[in-house]
């Protein structure tokens, strides 16, 4: 079928993760071959550089990348993969937003290879050269200095949020493509409210929650039909767009954004740490002291997924 759409999947930095919500469509992905033509998606099928550089421009109809823009060559293939799409669609929470990819902003890049093939008790030789290094080294993609999300690099059409992203909802928006429904410009696929909206635990979340001492999970034995909140565990549904289905609060475990921020929150960081600044029940030193600082790593908690947009910057000033 000559006139069958197009569609190409690409994985930059991640985890895997976001293939997977393709690869669950199970039986479906099937269907999905048979409706549509796949042009390029390195994970599975044999493709090279050059075959999508020998395509016309906006050849592709609908190009889904997932992952943060790390290395230079991603940054090569997002810009070219951009030129022959029509429809570009940052798939993921790393493509949205940078992701836990983006926490390496914390760091320069020189520390991160360091720590990485220096520092981890592993290294048989924790002296050797880093990669890239010595007259002999193998040509190694450069890291960039700093990880970017798709859009800083890209103009990005849509966005398919969550880490990963539900397999409902990418069998959705890629039937849409199939169907010659592009998604209109910025659209999110997700919902325009905050998580604690579809929570089956919102009937048990008072109107004021003052918390005295913030916990961690594991020093804690919480009430699985409770919100979280008032139990002393953070939970960043307040702040944090739904359409998950819930599914960590499920599984009995709050909410840590990874579907992004509501439209409300430009950066969703920010909008976490004032949510939950306005819980804290005490406002006098030292006891306020005490109880922010009863927050384990506010870093990797509030900027999980979002560090690499956020207003603190997109890189480790040395």
């Amino acid at each position: 079928m000559a006139d069958r759409p197009k569609i190409a999947l690409y994985w930059c930095a991640g985890c895997g993760g976001c293939e997977e919500s393709v690869i669950d469509l199970a039986e479906d992905l099937l269907n999905v071959a048979e409706k549509a033509e796949i042009v390029f998606w390195p994970v599975a099928l044999d493709a090279r550089y050059r075959d999508v550089a020998a395509m016309n421009d906006a050849e592709i109809d609908a190009t889904f990348i997932n992952g943060a823009i790390r290395l230079d060559d991603h940054v090569r293939m997002v810009r070219l993969l951009r030129k022959k799409s029509k429809h570009i669609i940052a798939h993921g929470s790393c493509a949205h937003m940078g992701g836990v990819i983006g926490l390496a902003n914390l760091f320069t890049p020189r520390q991160l290879l360091d720590c990485a093939y220096r520092q981890v008790p592993s290294m048989a030789d924790p002296s050797g050269p880093l990669p890239g290094e010595g007259e002999n080294g193998p040509l190694m993609p450069e890291l960039l200095p700093a990880v970017k999300s798709l859009d800083q690099v890209v103009k990005v059409d849509a966005i398919i949020p969550g880490c990963p992203p539900p397999p409902d909802t990418m069998a959705r928006v890629i039937d849409d493509v199939i169907h010659g429904r592009l998604p209109a410009e910025k659209t999110v696929f997700a919902h325009r409210k905050a998580l604690c909206h579809q929570c089956p635990r919102l009937d048990s979340r008072p109107e004021k929650i003052e918390i005295t001492r913030f916990k961690r999970l594991h020093e804690t034995r919480w009430d699985p039909n409770v919100c979280f909140l008032p139990q002393g565990l953070i939970c960043l549904g307040p702040v944090t767009r739904g359409g998950c289905d819930a599914r960590c609060i499920d599984a009995n475990m709050p909410c840590r954004g990874c579907f992004g921020p509501t439209e409300r929150v430009d950066d969703f960081g920010a909008g976490a740490i004032a949510c939950i600044a306005a819980m804290m029940a005490e406002t006098e030193e030292p006891a306020l002291t005490q109880l922010v600082d009863s927050i384990a790593d506010p870093a990797g908690l509030f900027y999980r997924y979002c560090l690499a947009t956020s207003i603190l910057g997109t890189g480790h000033t040395p």
